[in-house]
């Protein structure tokens, strides 16, 4: 996996073009849900429901969620699968996350970002 990831050859501009778009189409919704650790990122690229689903927020991670996907696929098309897409971005956007938000870890826990750097897969770059 990590020589798969190292011949995408992503640059920061393409990453930035790919994590950009999720950012910028935050609702108000999928902001106070994140600030209030309700949802958070994970290693595939994808945001999850931290606790107990409630059809809202389902509706909102799915919406996201199905943004992202988009996003990946035209984004992969030149030069990978979806997955190892949605993977490099996914390891972007832990790496990004705030002090206080949630992300999951490689072994499946959610944990909520201190002021050290999070806990990513040893596969990110």
């Amino acid at each position: 996996m990590r020589n798969m990831l190292s011949t995408l050859g992503l640059s920061a501009a393409l990453t930035a073009s790919l994590i950009a778009p999720a950012f910028a189409q935050r609702d108000p919704a999928y902001q106070a849900a994140r600030e209030d650790g309700l949802v958070g990122e994970q290693p595939d690229g994808y945001i999850g429901i931290v606790g107990a689903a409630t059809p809202a927020l389902q509706a909102i991670v799915n919406n996201i969620n199905i943004q992202r996907k988009s996003q990946y696929t035209k984004q992969a098309a030149a030069s990978s699968t979806v997955e190892q897409m949605a993977f490099v971005t996914g390891c972007n956007l832990i790496l990004r996350t705030v002090p206080g938000e949630k992300y999951r870890a490689p072994d499946g826990r959610w944990l909520t970002r201190g002021n050290d750097a999070p806990v990513r897969d040893p596969r990110c770059l």
